[in-house]
């Protein structure tokens, strides 16, 4: 490749980048033949797509040369091309790679910027081989880009053209990797801790229709990765169930304050529909982690490895705290208007924690839970969680092993049945509480939720 600069250089912006892709399509179809392992693409080609295609100059002397909208738009729609056409998966990602993977430079940002345009692209024509690179990227890079990646395709898709989510939303049957990491990507960039950090509803909607129709779309990475004990700190969650638990906790609370900052302003534009939708998803997510045992003890990682981190989980249940406050000090709705909702979040954490220990995603003892949960108002639910046995379905037939020191559990003697899954609903049934639900009233947008009745959890003392 090192002959081809000279080539390049007399060629138009376009021209060039389009030679340089054919080069470079070639140069890695050689190296995966050959066999070389690992199969590495040398600095030598990686400075040249920096030159010709990322149009970094190679020094402070070269002017730098640019592309116009046009010209862009037929580099994209040639890379398209390009990685359709190529059959071989090794080769697409190893190009993938060479492209796009950041090297700390002053490179990447043009990097993301084509980036997002390519994968927005891939999303609009139905170019899977782009996606499926797209989530390896996305698996393999720094959280921080990846929420970038994930911010753009979400503006592009439900924010600045009106109607274009099914376009997004069609995706699911083609790509169910890329859905898995998108849905990783966005749950950890909309934390609920403002308005601006509170999913579109349109997102919102998608995503709880995506889980609705395939519950194991979110262990999809998880299901397809190399097991190891811990996932670098850098990365995205393995699966986005910490995201969509956080979600689904902060929501009363985190729309109720959205809601009172609007008519602070004068505006009665709020979203009726998000509270029966965070409520499907609450459901959904729940239904998922009871998937879990079957899956973590065929792969014998049952009371291994942990799917929700306890680190995750304390800076929920402080910044619940912290809503909960708020809460109490500010309303424009009336005190048990108030005082439902923040039962209702709290109802959702203790179900979350209940049957994510007993379905092995979350390893640790009682006194853990009660540390990080400590701030938190007393909430019945929440107490006979903290106070009762981590428990485990007797479908398990090997015991746990422990993961730490403080994931020493007992399996349970009973059979816990998987609720019925609902559709997506409009206007949900109230659903009566069992005599372990803490309070009798619903409110209109966030129905009230029962204890998961089909789950064993005989209160016994702490000791």
């Amino acid at each position: 490749m090192g002959d081809i600069r000279q080539s390049l250089l007399p060629r138009d912006v376009l021209s060039a980048a389009k030679e340089l892709l054919y080069h470079l399509d070639i140069y890695i179809c050689n190296m995966v033949q050959s066999g070389r392992q690992p199969p590495q693409v040398d600095s030598k080609t990686l400075e040249l797509v920096e030159e010709f295609i990322l149009h970094a100059p190679k020094d402070r002397n070269t002017p730098a040369r640019r592309m116009n909208a046009l010209q862009e738009l037929q580099l994209l729609e040639i890379m398209c091309s390009c990685f359709q056409e190529q059959s071989r998966d090794a080769v697409r990602q190893l190009m993938f790679s060479a492209l796009f993977n950041l090297q700390g430079n002053q490179a990447d940002e043009s990097r993301m910027g084509l980036l997002g345009k390519l994968v927005s692209m891939a999303i609009a024509v139905g170019r899977v081989p782009i996606l499926e690179c797209a989530a390896t990227w996305l698996q393999r890079t720094h959280r921080v880009y990846c929420v970038r990646l994930a911010q753009v395709l979400v503006d592009d898709y439900c924010s600045m053209v009106p109607g274009s989510v099914p376009t997004l939303q069609n995706i699911h049957s083609a790509s169910p990797r890329f859905c898995c990491q998108f849905i990783t990507a966005v749950t950890t960039l909309y934390d609920l801790t403002s308005e601006e950090l509170t999913p579109p509803l349109e997102l919102l909607q998608m995503i709880v229709s995506w889980i609705q129709d395939d519950p194991h779309l979110v262990l999809i990475t998880f299901l397809n990765s190399p097991i190891s004990g811990s996932q670098p700190l850098s990365s995205l969650d393995i699966t986005p169930l910490g995201g969509l638990v956080r979600w689904c906790i902060k929501a009363p609370l985190a729309y109720r304050r959205d809601k009172k900052q609007a008519l602070t302003n004068g505006s009665t534009d709020t979203d009726p529909e998000a509270g029966p939708l965070f409520s499907a998803l609450h459901l959904n997510v729940l239904q998922v982690f009871m998937l879990l045992p079957s899956i973590l003890n065929e792969k014998g990682l049952f009371g291994r490895l942990a799917l929700l981190q306890m680190e995750s989980l304390a800076t929920l249940t402080s910044d619940l705290s912290r809503l909960l406050d708020q809460s109490d000090k500010h309303t424009h709705t009336s005190s048990a208007d108030t005082q439902a909702l923040s039962q209702l979040a709290l109802d959702r954490l203790a179900q979350a924690l209940q049957v994510a220990m007993a379905s092995g995603a979350l390893l640790c003892s009682r006194e853990d839970l009660r540390a990080i949960c400590s701030r938190l108002p007393h909430n019945n639910l929440l107490q006979l969680v903290l106070s009762g046995p981590v428990m485990y379905y007797n479908n398990i037939h090997t015991p746990p092993l422990a993961f730490s020191p403080h994931a020493a559990h007992s399996p349970i003697a009973s059979h816990t049945a998987l609720p019925t899954h609902p559709a997506l609903p409009t206007h949900p049934a109230h659903t009566s509480h069992t005599p372990l639900a803490t309070h009798p009233s619903s409110h209109p947008q966030y129905p009230a939720q029962p204890f998961m009745t089909g789950m064993p959890f005989p209160f016994r003392p702490s000791h």
